[in-house]
């Protein structure tokens, strides 16, 4: 039937259009709430790049971050200062390896994110740092020159974990932390060099030179830190608590870990840096080898002045027996 000459009939496409404007404004505002960083949650997100794009700049220093990859160490460093607190055989570290012993400081970090070689802690108190933000040197003041920074390559991870059913079977371990490494961290298994086992203790050796890191490869510094942050149950990604790894069912509790670091070259220690119970050992040792060598010396003297009276006894008996 047609219609009157003042009626005007709907059109046919204003409902799709109606649900195509719904849908985009739904998809605007799930965009929105997905506009996050995966793997570092102490960001902050925003959809004010071209064409609306999602980027994410970390706390404490403003720098923009590739929310595909891990985040460096020195600008986790710089968020964990600024933004909100959060709740086989085995292998021997070497002797030039180094602890961190010194905590949480707040980083000067390079135009790309990574440590400066010298640091500060925005004081007049400095010290030379390694590739992974490491104390390499003794303090010293803003004088203090740091002319390279020296790469580490070899990072030594040492767990024990707690008492299982039994001990974990070392195939089996091995090819799960393998697994994690590569998909939680993305780090390429070329960078593993190896898993040992010796119940409770487990160690993992990441190696990674700087002729074989090629651009877009996790550095290996950035993994072992974000590993470490999992397993004290900090973890740095969004929406996880933690390190939650099962070997063949049984869960991997970790209840200790230390991590050394082995540099490109060795470190430059001064005597300074020396423990007082260790500067205690070194005294104790050095008043002993004296002590030892007083009594040596006193008792060659005794023994010789005995032979001198023995000596002079029989000259005298000499001399008084009668000639004949």
């Amino acid at each position: 039937m047609a219609g009157g000459p003042g009626l005007a009939l709907p059109s046919p496409s204003l409902p799709l259009c109606l649900l195509l404007l719904l849908a985009a404004v739904t998809g605007h505002t799930a965009a929105q709430d997905n506009c996050t960083c995966p793997t570092n949650k102490m960001t902050v997100c925003s959809q004010d790049g071209p064409g609306g794009r999602c980027h994410c700049r970390a706390l404490g220093s403003d720098f923009e971050v590739n929310c595909s990859t891990l985040t460096s160490k020195c600008l986790l460093l710089k968020a964990r200062m600024r933004g909100p607190k959060g709740g086989r055989a085995l292998a021997r570290p070497s002797e030039h390896a180094l602890v961190d012993n010194d905590g949480l400081y707040d980083p000067d970090c390079d135009h790309e994110g990574r440590f400066k070689a010298r640091q500060c802690n925005q004081t007049s108190v400095c010290w030379c740092v390694n590739s992974v933000g490491v104390r390499r040197t003794d303090k010293g003041d803003l004088n203090l020159r740091c002319d390279e920074l020296v790469r580490t390559h070899h990072i030594l991870i040492d767990l024990r974990h707690r008492p299982a059913a039994g001990s974990f079977n070392p195939s089996d371990l091995d090819a799960e932390l393998r697994r994690l490494f590569r998909e939680r961290y993305r780090l390429h298994p070329r960078f593993l060099a190896a898993v040992h086992y010796e119940q409770p203790t487990i160690q993992i050796e990441l190696q990674q030179n700087a002729s074989q890191k090629a651009p877009g490869d996790v550095d290996i510094g950035d993994a072992a830190y974000y590993f470490e942050r999992d397993v004290k149950g900090e973890s740095l990604f969004l929406g996880r608590g933690g390190l939650d790894v099962s070997v063949r069912g049984e869960p991997l509790q970790v209840e200790r870990t230390l991590i050394y670091y082995l540099d490109e070259k060795p470190p430059q220690f001064s005597m300074k840096r020396l423990t007082s119970g260790l500067i205690a050992v070194i005294v104790v040792v050095v008043v002993a080898l004296v002590a030892g060598l007083v009594v040596l010396v006193i008792s060659n003297r005794r023994k010789t002045g005995k032979y001198k009276k023995v000596e002079l006894k029989e000259l005298g008996e000499l001399r008084k027996e009668p000639s004949l």
